[in-house]
This record gives C-alpha cells, sequence and structure tokens, in this order.
C-alpha cells in the first residue's frame, strides 16, 4: 500500500473512532555506502527503512503509535493503540498540534538521486589509489568511503497540514595512515558533493598532507595559551554542548542558560546562528517535527543570547512561539528539539591572520573523548587534543599528547575574534555543525 492510501485508511479509523485531533507522521531513509580498504572494496551497504507514526489527542493526553507495515490492518490497529497508550499517559503538561496557516520558505535544490554501487566503486579505489600514490609513507589501513542519503519526511494532521520534504547527503571520506620510524600516524578528511563533483585527487591529497603534518609531533609543555580552534574543532564543540540551547534541556533543568534570554552570555565577537535553509547544506526543511514553519535565526547574536531553540511544548511553557525546532530521531521517536545548520557566524580574518594576532600559541586541530570528557550541564571539559604549536605567527611544529581543560560558557566569552574561513561538518540526523576558525585569549593546557 502506498503511503497516500495509507494515510486515507487511518483518516478513516481515526474518524470512525470519533478522534478529531491527529497527525501521522512519516519518515523514509534511504542509504548506500561503499568503501575500500588495502585497495579492495571491503564493505558495501544498502538500505530503506521507515515507517509512520500516529498521534491523538484522547482527553487531553497524547497518545503516540508507530508501524513499518502499510495495510489496511496497521491502520487500525496504529489508530487503537495511540489511543490505549494515550490513556495511560500521567503527564499533565499541555499537548499540541499545529494548525495549517503558516507561510512555508522553500529550500534549495537537495534531492539527489542514489548513486548505485557501480558508479561508486571506481570513486572509492581511486581515492585510495591517490591516497598510496601521493606519499610513499602512505601504508595499509589507508581508507576510504562514499556514502549517500536520502531522507522522505511527510506530516498530515487534522488541522489542515499536509507537509512534504526531501533531502539528501552525498559524499567522500578517506582515512590516511602513514608509518615513519616504526611510528604510524593518521588523518582523515571529506568532501561533501556527488561522485562527479568531488575531486579524488583533492580529497586524498588533503587526507594524506593532514596524517603528513602530525610526524614528529610533540608533547607541549602545560601552561595557558592563547589558542586558535581549527574550524573543525569549533564545530565539534558546538555539537558536544549543542543541548545547553535546547528548551526542553533547560525546562528539565539541565541547562545553565534557563532564563538567560537577553542576557549577554559570549563576546561580542560572537554570532550563533541556525538556519534550516543555509545555502548548499543537505538537511534544509521548511518544516519542523511538528509542522511548524522553520526561520533563520541569531540564537546568540553579538555576544547576547537572542532566544532557546523550542518545540510548541517548550514554547508553551515558556509563553513564547515556537522556534520551529521539533525534531524527531526516527520515525517513532517522541518529538524533542535540536538545531538545523548551527553555525558560528564567520568574521572577516583568514586563519593566517589569527595566527599572527596570537603571536605565540597553540593551535587546536583535534579534540576526542567528548563522550566522557565534557559535562553538557555544567559546561566543564577535558579533552585528549592534537594540534601545533603557533610561533611568531606561524603554523610550527606538530603537537600531541595533551589535554585542553575548560568551561564552554567561559570559552564562549574569552573568543576575541572569529575568522572567515566557515566549514561545515557530516550531518547527523536534520542537523549539521559548523564553524570558522575561532580564537581565544586564554585555554589550560595540560602537556609535560
Amino acid at each position: 500500500m502506498t503511503y497516500e492510501l495509507f494515510k486515507e485508511a487511518v483518516v478513516r479509523a481515526a474518524k470512525k473512532r470519533g478522534i478529531a485531533e491527529y497527525e501521522l507522521y512519516y519518515m523514509e531513509e534511504e542509504s548506500i555506502s561503499v568503501s575500500a580498504y588495502q585497495r579492495e572494496v571491503n564493505r558495501f551497504n544498502g538500505n530503506v527503512t521507515g515507517g509512520v507514526c500516529f498521534r491523538c489527542i484522547a482527553d487531553g493526553k497524547m497518545g503516540y503509535a508507530a508501524t513499518e507495515l502499510l495495510n489496511e490492518e496497521q491502520a487500525e490497529e496504529i489508530v487503537a493503540r495511540a489511543l490505549e497508550n494515550a490513556a495511560t499517559i500521567e503527564s499533565t503538561d499541555e499537548v499540541f498540534l499545529h494548525p495549517a496557516g503558516d507561510s512555508y520558505r522553500e529550500t534549495g535544490e537537495q534531492d539527489f538521486p542514489l548513486p548505485s554501487a557501480e558508479g561508486m566503486i571506481p570513486f572509492v579505489l581511486d581515492c585510495q589509489a591517490k591516497a598510496y600514490d601521493a606519499d610513499p609513507r602512505v601504508c595499509d589501513g589507508t581508507s576510504s568511503q562514499f556514502v549517500a542519503e536520502r531522507v522522505t519526511t511527510r506530516l498530515t494532521n487534522s488541522k489542515g497540514l499536509d507537509l512534504c520534504n526531501v533531502c539528501s547527503f552525498q559524499g567522500g571520506i578517506v582515512g590516511a595512515v602513514m608509518e615513519q620510524d616504526g611510528l604510524k600516524y593518521n588523518a582523515y578528511d571529506f568532501k561533501t558533493g556527488t561522485l562527479s563533483g568531488i575531486s579524488r585527487k583533492e580529497l586524498a591529497a588533503s587526507a594524506v598532507e593532514k596524517a603528513a603534518s602530525t610526524i614528529g609531533a610533540e608533547v607541549p609543555v602545560s601552561g595557558k595559551y592563547p589558542v586558535v580552534f581549527d574550524p573543525e574543532v569549533m564545530a565539534d564543540f558546538l555539537a558536544i554542548f549543542s543541548s545547553v540551547f535546547s528548551a526542553d534541556q533547560a525546562q528539565k533543568g539541565l541547562s545553565l542558560l534557563r532564563g538567560r534570554e537577553n542576557e549577554q552570555i559570549a563576546s561580542a565577537a560572537v554570532t550563533l546562528m541556525d538556519d534550516p535553509f543555509y545555502p548548499g547544506c543537505t538537511v534544509q526543511t521548511s518544516f519542523d517535527a511538528e509542522g511548524v514553519a522553520t526561520a533563520t535565526k541569531p540564537v546568540i547574536e553579538e555576544g547576547t543570547l537572542k532566544t532557546l531553540l523550542h518545540n510548541l511544548k517548550t514554547a508553551a511553557k515558556a509563553g513564547v512561539p515556537s522556534t520551529g525546532n521539533a525534531c524527531k530521531s526516527g520515525y517513532a521517536a517522541s518529538v524533542s528539539v535540536a538545531p538545523y545548520s548551527f553555525y558560528l557566524k564567520p568574521g572577516e580574518l583568514s586563519q593566517q591572520e589569527l595566527f599572527e594576532k596570537v603571536g605565540d600559541g597553540i593551535y587546536l586541530t583535534e579534540i576526542n573523548g567528548g563522550h566522557a570528557g565534557a559535562n553538557a550541564i555544567t559546561g566543564d571539559f577535558s579533552l585528549q587534543s592534537a594540534g601545533f604549536l603557533i610561533e611568531g605567527g606561524k603554523k610550527t611544529k606538530a603537537l600531541r599528547g595533551f589535554t585542553v581543560a575548560g568551561n564552554f560558557f567561559e570559552l564562549l566569552r574569552a573568543i576575541t575574534d572569529v575568522g572567515s574561513d566557515l566549514k561545515f561538518g557530516l550531518p547527523s540526523g536534520f542537523t549539521v555543525f559548523g564553524s570558522p576558525s575561532v580564537l581565544v585569549k586564554e585555554l589550560s593546557v595540560a602537556g609535560k
């Protein structure tokens, strides 16, 4: 049964049971990936997953039920189970379904057909060959991969909504491993784009260059240093601590930003954007998981917290409109809160100009252990790191084996300059984090 026919069957079943307020949320995820190792294809994955979630309001409670099967029997069953679920809900929170009437902005072109495995195999093998050819020290362990995903979401409810969004992500990844003097060094790089749009030579060369630059790394002397954050590292920090900007977390007492809207929480150099329409990003959407129209907005503007991110429930509790950030991690998941393209707005200085402004300090290119070494509630972090020494305004010796420690909220206040080299990471669901290089006036470094 098609989604359209299933939707009609669910509507009939809901009306038969006298349900006046209901919603049907559909998600289909198609993915394909091919990877190569030791100059041979070693893995292929192809999946199509998805299903529907039916929500209904009965006696002021929201009931959920989900299924992967789209047939007449399941249309009846999903409605019955949602009603049963609503009867067991003990929460007294007010529940909502969003009515029609929003103005929905169009997204950019993002519905790209998935490539075939036959087309992906030459890409990953050629990336392997070009990585080995780039430097004689490249050794076994070097890998390459091409990944493509396509996600379709549809939302229909009894208040007149009937919405559809399709987004696609495609990209290549090369992980280079190099050996010198019995020691191995590794790094990776990625490029987003189609098979024909990514330069295999440039991708492989970039990964190899990153790995080569770490050869001979030393442990820095412990102390407090001015630090330039690589764009990928600052994007990682935003990912680790993104939950502090969730109104849901704040209302549960799990964010120190609760009730701090319109306060100065960062330096004037910091403007943090949430943009579901950022040009070129593959996670654009005109509506959130509740059907609310999405919008581009500053979360922090020149250091001032302008808003937390809301869904309908958190917005009602706060007495403000939803920011259109309702999220579902999967078709059967409950509604939560998440950003879209979440990034620091770039400034005007190049990375080299940031180095020159530092004079002597550290260029941070890698952090590890965010799952255990960072506390999003307090903002504290202590992370294993790697990078380079900055001497006389230039990047010099590679550094390894040190820890950076501090507090995320203090870090925001310590940012003096934001670079011009905005870069986004790989998407996770409907969220992608990005940042330019960032200069922090002081950070604790534990080395030798």
